[in-house]
């Protein structure tokens, strides 16, 4: 008799909400950039484009780009 291994699924407690928006445009914010006078919020395709220079002057980056990858394999194609 075979035995098969299952891992427990890690619960991932994701700080950025549907409430947070992008300071840009108004979409859903997935990065939060903290600097020396404040924080802004990106959704994913305007820190694309500033992620480079953002990087340079920012001492703290929250990343949560990775959970629309999760959404998409999660979903159904019904």
């Amino acid at each position: 008799m075979a035995k098969s291994k299952v891992k427990d699924k890690e619960e991932i407690k994701y700080e950025l909400t549907a409430l947070d928006r992008c300071d840009r445009c108004g979409s859903q914010a997935w990065v939060k950039v903290g600097g020396v006078n404040g924080e802004l919020l990106f959704c994913s395709h305007h820190y694309n484009k500033v992620e480079k220079s953002i990087k340079e002057w920012a001492f703290n980056i929250l990343d949560e780009r990775e959970r629309l990858i999760e959404n998409r394999l999660t979903g159904s194609d019904k």
